[in-house]
């Protein structure tokens, strides 16, 4: 069971240590980041603006106009909602050198509510250009990301999760734009954002092929159509609303490419604010634990299901 985040951190520590000019700015937001281990090595290249994320993202981008790759690290939910103007203008439109950590995603604030869930990041994400988009899986994942993150020069986005979790079995090697096949099935694929894969997993449906997508965009759009051919029955499935989120992502490939097939997307309905309570509610609430795709695949089955 491993932290994203100390993947993402000794990942960056790694990198620094090894010559990278690698800075990171947190918005009172040390212990949620987990970035102790690259601050005491680095105290210098750890800049805590407290809680102001435009001052977060306007300071970043400044130093890497400056010639650093710079990180930021805070809550999600706060990230793209507080600086969304710093992060569409600063960052996305000028194509600066800054990658952006969206931490507890999801429902991980759980009894906070909907003024901490984190439901729409990737919708407000793929509205901007110059912008790649990355969900790790896994710690795997998460590091693979990280690396091509500092090598890639412009704007990223990366949600992270705050659970635990293990490596997936998939393909460990992260390349990005690659669909990960988890599990292999047949007649239903199953496409997860980010770590709602686990929970897929521990539906243990042998019949299922799981797909874990830890990069957004890019994407090889034709890895997934091929994967969706083979198949009769797709599913998304995110801690995420289902507007603008994977749903629309896979939705808008089946549109474009015409392909023809039942497809069901779970997720949080759109128009809809989420209440507090704890994430395994939550998931349980919106379909998106082991026990809602089980129950889903049920009704599919029993034509419950269009």
């Amino acid at each position: 069971m491993q932290d994203l985040r100390d993947a993402v951190i000794a990942t960056l520590l790694d990198a620094q240590q090894g010559g990278a000019n690698i800075n990171v700015v947190v918005a009172d937001s040390t212990s949620t980041s987990k970035i102790s281990p690259f601050e005491s090595a680095f105290p210098e290249r750890v800049i805590n603006v407290g809680i102001a994320e435009q001052n977060m993202v306007g300071i970043a981008a400044g130093l890497a106009l400056s010639g650093s790759t710079v990180f930021t690290a805070n809550a999600a939910p706060f990230l793209l909602a507080r600086a969304n103007e710093q992060v569409k203008n600063d960052v996305c439109y000028t194509d600066t050198n800054v990658k952006m950590l969206g931490l507890n995603a999801g429902f991980a604030y759980g009894p906070l509510g909907a003024t901490h869930h984190c439901m729409n990041d990737i919708a407000i994400a793929r509205t901007f250009g110059n912008l790649q988009i990355f969900a790790p899986a896994d710690a795997a994942q998460a590091r693979g990301v990280t690396l091509h993150a500092i090598a890639h020069r412009g704007p990223v986005y990366i949600r992270m999760d705050s659970d635990k979790v293990p490596l997936l079995n998939g393909d460990a090697r992260f390349t990005p734009g690659k669909p990960v096949v988890v599990r292999q099935g047949r007649d239903t694929v199953v496409f997860c954002l980010g770590t709602i894969v686990h929970e897929a997993l521990a539906a243990d449906l042998a019949n299922v092929t799981l797909v874990s997508l830890p990069s957004l965009w890019p994407l090889d759009v034709q890895a997934v159509c091929e994967l969706i051919a083979a198949h009769s029955h797709v599913i998304s499935m995110e801690e995420h609303v289902i507007s603008g989120g994977l749903a629309s992502i896979i939705g808008e490939i089946l549109h474009q490419r015409r392909l023809n097939r039942r497809f069901t997307a779970l997720g949080v309905p759109p128009y809809e604010f989420t209440h507090s309570s704890s994430r395994k509610a939550l998931r349980q609430q919106f379909h998106i634990d082991a026990n809602g795709l089980r129950f889903t695949l049920e009704q599919a089955a029993q034509g419950a299901i269009a």
